[in-house]
């Protein structure tokens, strides 16, 4: 970030990819990249109000989303429009790749939710992860998949994202 409150943010375009296609396209403030860990934020990016259950995605919530070029997953804090922490969902993806404003990833269906309190800590999508025929296809990305995803759980339940994230 820049020191000069006069200059504008940087931007880039997260461009996140699933089975080959763009699944979605968005702005976003960049925060931070050390060669490894990128971090951005941006508004809620779908159309309208996402309801998983656990938790409501909608218009005015605000991610910072973090990226690796050298893990396998993303982490993501949400934030409602009140400021208020709503918890992390993570995407189990392949290392993230930016060039120049334009930062992709590819979603490999794994995902993890923990809520602001730590209460609820969920696996999502493995359903959809053995349906998608990565492990026939490329196992050694399917192993870093799961690798990923348990090593995200046990983040979560271990007290957060807080270290990883600092």
């Amino acid at each position: 970030m820049s020191a000069n409150p006069a200059e504008p943010a940087a931007r880039v375009e997260v461009v996140l990819v699933k089975a080959g296609r763009t699944k979605i396209r968005y702005p976003a403030e960049l925060l931070g990249d050390d060669g490894d860990r990128i971090a951005v934020r941006a508004a809620w990016a779908g159309w309208g109000v996402r309801d998983f259950g656990f938790v409501r995605f909608e218009p005015g919530d605000v991610f910072t989303e973090y990226y690796w070029r050298s893990r396998w997953y993303s982490v993501k804090e949400v934030r409602a429009a009140d400021g208020s922490v709503k918890g992390w969902y993570c995407d189990v993806t392949r290392p993230a790749v930016r060039s120049g404003a334009e930062l992709v990833v590819e979603d490999l269906d794994l995902d993890l939710w923990r809520s602001a309190d730590g209460r609820d800590v969920r696996c999502l999508d493995e359903d959809e992860f053995a349906e998608s025929g990565l492990a026939r296809r490329d196992p050694e990305a399917a192993s870093a998949a799961v690798a990923a995803l348990d090593a995200l759980e046990a983040l979560a339940r271990a007290g957060g994202f807080a270290r990883l994230l600092g």
